[in-house]
């Protein structure tokens, strides 16, 4: 019998499964995941990045329904799911973003395959891309320079923003984004240890520092969780007012023995990470609290 461990606190309380898709039904075993999405139905969608670039779909009690992808991807990076049910997928060593059903099908592409953009110019090595309610697409490029770009719902750039530095709307690496219910654009500046806040045209609004390296986050309800590369995870509301964190370097149960690098969040309020620079390391945080 598999001994619980339970982590968080309050509404916020979590069971760690850290075996979840690898039992009877699902994967022998993952190789580095690069990061994970839910669709409508809490499928889950796995961006595998070792050994063999492609996406892993699972159900939400981990039985394995499939994989595509061999042979598109270089080096996948993020990967988020639109309440549309439909996947936006950055490719870090491609340079691309690219939109697709959930059956694999390619749908839409932006940049120009395994060449950067010009300078200050989409892509060069991006780390994530999502889309607005009203449909823009905001992108953070990463390793390669240090911007977020802005595209229309037609996917035309209108704008970017951001330079390499440590002063206000400058960023170490920005390594994620996301569009709060607030309106506000926020970035992971990943290397500053912080999370800044900028309005959709890209002016500053203010900044959330002395994080752990933020690495990716998802904000659902009006509350924000947080994958932060030294082995926590921070649930706030979006005042910043912290409701639950947990972990720490190791190999107990309620431990990260890597880096924390995405996290996204089913219908039913569970949580899934996974970490990077080692295999296998994808676990579900199931709900048990509220």
């Amino acid at each position: 019998m598999e001994t619980r461990t339970i982590v968080g606190s309050g509404r916020y309380t979590y069971e760690v499964d850290k075996q979840w898709g690898r039992r009877a039904g699902g994967v022998t075993a993952f190789g580095v995941v690069s990061g994970i999405a839910c669709d409508s139905d809490d499928r889950v969608y796995v961006f595998n990045r070792l050994p063999d670039p492609r996406v892993i779909v699972l159900d939400r009690d981990g039985k394995l329904l499939g994989a595509w992808g061999v042979g598109k991807f270089k080096h996948p990076h993020g990967i988020w799911m639109s309440p549309r049910d439909e996947l936006y997928l950055t490719d870090r060593d491609m340079h691309l973003v690219t939109r697709w059903s959930t059956d694999g099908k390619p749908l839409q592409s932006w940049g120009t395959p395994n060449q950067p953009g010009p300078p200050g110019q989409p892509f060069n090595q991006p780390t994530r891309a999502v889309v607005a309610p009203d449909g823009e697409m905001y992108v953070s490029d990463g390793y390669g320079q240090r911007r977020v770009h802005r595209f229309a719902a037609d996917g035309t750039l209108l704008a970017s923003w951001g330079e390499e530095g440590t002063g206000p709307g400058q960023f170490a690496l920005p390594h994620d984004v996301w569009v709060d219910p607030r309106d506000r654009v926020v970035v992971c500046d990943r290397e500053n240890n912080r999370i800044q806040l900028f309005n959709r045209q890209g002016a500053y609004l203010g900044e959330w520092d002395d994080l752990k390296a933020p690495m990716q986050v998802f904000v659902k309800d009006d509350v924000l969780y947080l994958a932060e590369a030294r082995q926590q995870i921070t649930i706030m509301t979006l005042d910043r007012e912290i409701l639950t964190r947990w972990g720490s370097k190791g190999d107990a149960p309620d431990q990260f023995t890597d880096s924390p690098h995405s996290i996204w969040v089913d219908s039913r309020g569970d949580i899934y990470v996974s970490e990077v620079t080692a295999q296998n390391k994808l676990q579900k945080y199931v709900r048990i609290g509220g």
